[in-house]
């Protein structure tokens, strides 16, 4: 995996993420303690590890941060996004100034970890559905400023994206009905402003049928259990696409797969993915 941004994320966007991030850590002093305790020019050779099986998600940009903080890093991978990798895997071998090396690391790291924690528990409830027809969906439950790295993390994972922000689609949930005064009112509202495709949330089975005289595109079937999800997606048919969300977890979420519902969205999957292992191990053969 070559240092870069991967492909469909915003490139501007992330570098300014990377540069904050870096003055995050390095603060008015930079790094006091890299500086003090190894000389000058002194060389360094490491390699990123995976402490545990895992997902990869952001190995590019990882090695993009090496890069920027001393642009004469040499970065060596041949894993790939989106790889799943076992134990002991060295994901990628990075060599140059040691000072600068270990002022990149955290930063780095956090950025590979956190993403290829989304990647990772993202493939474990695609695999949980495998088979059935559902696909997973991730949502816009994301760490502010870490939505495109988090959906692409999700998509690595093999989750399909949701709405990446507010203008992709409409999705009319139970807060806007109330407000709008109604269902009809709702949905009528968002066809007059000339809004295709709309979905719309549903909690009872009552609220479905509504949905489907109105004429909308996708219907959210929200914490309904399982006997309502069978009723709701034999009552909509090829009306509309459906969705199943609300309390999804990866105990539940194959038995929802099972009511015959098209779509999952997991909101947990970038919302509260732990953070996976990787270090960064000194190679004294490579000094």
């Amino acid at each position: 995996m070559r240092p870069d941004i991967p492909h469909g994320v915003d490139r501007a966007a992330t570098l300014t993420l990377i540069q904050m991030a870096l003055a995050e850590d390095l603060g008015l002093g930079g790094d006091i303690t890299s500086a003090s305790t190894i000389p000058e020019g002194v060389q360094f050779t490491a390699n990123l590890v995976a402490r545990h099986d895992m997902v990869v998600a952001g190995l590019g940009l990882a090695g993009l941060v090496f890069k920027t903080v001393d642009e004469t890093t040499d970065w060596q991978s041949t894993v790939e996004d989106g790889a799943s990798v076992k134990t002991g895997t060295i994901l990628a071998t990075v060599s140059g100034p040691a000072r600068n090396l270990l002022t990149a690391e955290r930063t780095a790291l956090n950025l590979l970890q956190h993403l290829s924690g989304i990647a990772t528990l993202t493939r474990q409830y695609v695999d949980a559905v495998a088979g059935t027809g559902a696909a997973i969906l991730d949502t816009r439950k994301t760490l502010p400023a870490y939505r495109e790295l988090a959906k692409y993390a999700a998509r690595m994972g093999g989750a399909t994206n949701h709405r990446m922000r507010l203008d992709d689609m409409v999705l009319i949930k139970d807060n806007h009905i109330a407000v709008a005064g109604g269902m009809a009112q709702a949905i009528q509202g968002a066809k007059n402003a000339g809004h295709r495709p709309i979905e719309v949330e549903c909690d009872t089975l009552a609220q479905v049928r509504e949905a489907l005289a109105e004429g909308v595109d996708a219907i959210l079937l929200d914490n309904m259990n399982l006997d309502q999800l069978h009723e709701a997606v034999a009552l909509i048919g090829d009306q509309a696409r459906t969705e199943a969300s609300g309390g999804v977890t990866l105990k539940t979420v194959r038995a929802i797969a099972s009511t015959g519902v098209k779509t999952i969205s997991v909101g947990r999957i970038t919302q509260s993915a732990p953070a996976v292992d990787i270090g960064l191990d000194w190679n004294p053969e490579k000094r």
